[in-house]
């Protein structure tokens, strides 16, 4: 399957900014299963520098620094990605045990971003809780499949939480959103991620987008998808990663495209930063993810 995705970000500021410093986090990162075809960022008003850099997860991260006043800022990412869908076939007969997963990723030698190492303990944005590792122990058995595991507590966070882009923000903790068992895509993603952690399993935040699709009967919204959010389980050296969806209670497909793994999602936000000014400001996303064939919206 081959996507083209647009991601547009719009900011009004209530009065003007006189130096602005960005990171801006859209640029897929090299992922297992994706092919980037192409890529374009354009920034409106054209920055003073655009520095480009990767890690130190799996990111690529475009620094911007805006000198000259201004009032608001338009930054628009655009890719083509072809995404192979996942050989899950094999995974069943060859995922080790929680137990054996345990053992093997402390005597795991890969310290690069890519390996388990780092997503094994708490983070700034999923730091540990007790709460959720009590709720999370019933899956994590040690002689369960990990494959197994992973996908009881999928479930179990589907059946229980409530979809609800009002209760949470994005600084919301995972123990809070678990007390209410509301929240979105970040949050189902950040309790998965703390409950796992807890059990020996490392857990990674992945920020992508997913193919949606309208209702029967119904056109496609241009511009009215949005960024998604999941996890990675390292299951064994064997297996690597697998992507889970607690949101939508399944294993990562062809509907889901990688932009960027990290710890939680404050390695992966796609855009945050600093500038000199007050007023408040607004923010706007459009996004649109669009099979090959269908015609992406001109920009502006």
């Amino acid at each position: 399957m081959i996507y083209s995705v647009m991601h547009r970000t719009t900011v009004k500021y209530a009065s003007p900014v006189t130096l602005a410093r960005f990171n801006v986090r859209l640029k897929p990162a090299p992922w297992l299963g994706q092919i980037l075809l192409d890529y374009g960022l354009t920034v409106d008003p054209l920055p003073w520098t655009i520095q480009q850099e990767s890690g130190p997860w799996i990111v690529n991260r475009s620094r911007l620094t805006i000198r000259d006043p201004l009032t608001s800022l338009v930054i628009e990412s655009r890719f083509r990605m072809e995404v192979i869908s996942p050989a899950y076939g094999q995974a069943t007969e060859l995922a080790p045990t929680v137990g054996e997963v345990r053992d093997q990723v402390l005597v795991h030698r890969d310290l690069t971003a890519a390996g388990p190492a780092s997503y094994l303990y708490a983070s700034s944005m999923a730091p540990a809780s007790p709460e959720i590792a009590a709720w999370a122990r019933p899956h994590f058995v040690p002689e369960t499949s990990v494959l197994a595991a992973g996908l009881a507590l999928m479930n179990a966070i589907h059946r229980e939480f409530v979809y609800d882009d009002k209760a949470t923000e994005a600084d919301t903790a995972p123990a809070a959103a678990f007390a209410q068992k509301r929240g979105v895509c970040q949050d189902f993603a950040h309790v998965m991620i703390v409950a796992a952690r807890a059990h020996g399993v490392p857990a990674a935040y992945v920020s992508g987008y997913l193919r949606t699709l309208p209702p029967p009967g119904k056109p496609r919204l241009v511009g009215a998808d949005a960024t998604h959010a999941w996890v990675v389980l390292w299951c064994g050296a064997a297996l690597g990663w697998i992507g889970f969806d607690p949101t939508n209670d399944c294993l990562v497909q062809t509907d889901h495209i990688f932009t960027a793994m990290g710890r939680d999602y404050a390695d992966v936000a796609p855009l945050d930063g600093v500038f000199r000014g007050g007023g408040g400001q607004a923010m706007t996303v459009a996004v649109d993810v669009a099979p090959e064939g269908e015609v992406l919206p001109l920009a502006g």
